[in-house]
């Protein structure tokens, strides 16, 4: 037996019924003072901001704003990275911030400036770089 033809071919499908997707809005915090971590190395430089407990507010790194290669290691892509994460880290209400910064980097001063530029105080700033007190044998002179 042959299967009944719908009634008319433009005729709206049946709406669904059940539960309506709701998606949770996303968490502001409101923190008013926090930390930065500028981990700068000759390849890079991750911004970190987090509270004084050290719950991560929000990062950047050049590599995810796009630069790629040796463009990451340059002042001007810490720079870019800093301005991301200052203005993420404003929006959790971040006014005032200590900095530490670690790594021979040169990205490490253009981080902090781009910071205060971005409308941040910067409280104090620490450079937490480990130095080998005559600890593990350094890798083999580089011959170019």
């Amino acid at each position: 037996m042959a299967k009944p033809v719908a009634a008319a071919a433009g005729a709206a499908a049946p709406e669904k019924k059940g539960k309506k997707k709701t998606f949770k809005k996303k968490e502001r915090k409101h923190v008013p003072h926090g930390l930065v971590h500028v981990q700068a190395s000759f390849n890079n430089t991750i911004v970190t901001i987090s509270d004084t407990s050290g719950n991560v507010l929000a990062w950047k790194s050049p590599g995810s704003l796009g630069f790629r290669g040796s463009r990451k290691g340059t002042p001007f892509a810490a720079q870019q990275a800093a301005m991301n994460a200052a203005n993420m880290a404003r929006d959790h209400g971040v006014r005032s911030v200590d900095v530490r910064v670690s790594g021979p980097g040169s990205g490490r001063e253009s981080a902090v400036r781009a910071l205060a530029a971005a409308g941040i105080e910067v409280r104090s700033i620490k450079d937490s770089t480990p130095i080998p007190h005559n600890g593990c044998r350094p890798p083999k002179r580089r011959r170019v």
